[in-house]
């Protein structure tokens, strides 16, 4: 995942940079969102004006209508908050950490509560050796939706060194990791990614918290059908899961 979550190559090389999702574009914007609107009162078309200046990406329009996250001046930086995703094939608990990575959090929530997340698709599943992820939160299910929006990243700074990787320059994102996909520097969007195993990357995605081990037995699963196999690849490494893995809800818990 270096600079970004879309097409791997054989080598760790591009499956580093494989891990990135395409973002997409803003619905317009409601008023809490503070952006600056655009010609008589259209879709805004600058950031929000808080500390995450989520910022409208109007070439790339969102997959599935949502506003601009709230982007309150003191975004909140302490304490975990549990999402329960509801899959096809069981249930995945998340617990996001708001110290980790506020302003994904805070989009991340944002998202879960305008039901964006609803009805869609775990669209890519990875078996390499060094690089076991579900990737999801694409409702085109093509790998390159988003929710018309953008914002910074929040990269970790402690993570151990890859034993897979004697250069050290790849950092273990470990099993049960919860991070977000991205397209290269400051793209990230609604697409992130669960890890099953561990992984080596670059540290250069967001990491906003983590999944429970009910939602690891859940992964499991998933990871244990393979990926589909195409006309082109009968034993692929890198594609949609064979066993369907839809999310029908996702749902913060009080």
């Amino acid at each position: 995942m270096e600079d970004s979550v879309v097409q791997f190559h054989r080598s760790l090389t591009v499956a580093a940079a494989a891990l990135v999702a395409l973002v997409v574009v803003a619905a317009p914007a409601s008023a809490a969102s503070r952006t600056s609107a655009g010609p008589a009162g259209g879709p805004a078309t600058g950031p929000t004006s808080g500390p995450c200046q989520y910022t409208p990406t109007p070439d790339e329009p969102a997959a599935r209508p949502v506003p601009l996250p709230r982007d309150p001046k003191r975004t909140p930086d302490r304490g975990t908050v549990s999402v329960l995703l509801k899959t096809d094939l069981g249930r995945i608990p998340l617990v996001l950490d708001r110290a980790a990575a506020p302003c994904t959090v805070q989009s991340f929530l944002h998202l879960v509560q305008h039901r964006f997340y609803d009805r869609t698709v775990c669209h890519r599943l990875t078996a390499y050796p060094t690089l076991k992820v579900l990737q999801c939160g694409d409702p085109s299910g093509t790998g390159e939706g988003g929710p018309g929006y953008r914002y910074r990243d929040e990269l970790p700074a402690d993570l151990p060194p890859a034993p897979t990787d004697p250069t050290g320059v790849r950092r273990l994102y470990a099993r049960g990791v919860l991070a977000m996909a991205n397209a290269g520097p400051d793209t990230n969007g609604s697409q992130f990614f669960l890890v099953y195993g561990d992984s080596a990357l670059r540290p250069n995605y967001s990491i906003f918290g983590a999944v429970t081990p009910r939602g690891l037995r859940t992964l499991d699963r998933v990871a244990a059908g393979g990926i589909a196999p195409t006309a082109e690849d009968p034993a692929p490494v890198d594609g949609a899961p064979a066993l369907r893995t839809g999310i029908r809800k996702a749902r913060v818990q009080r």
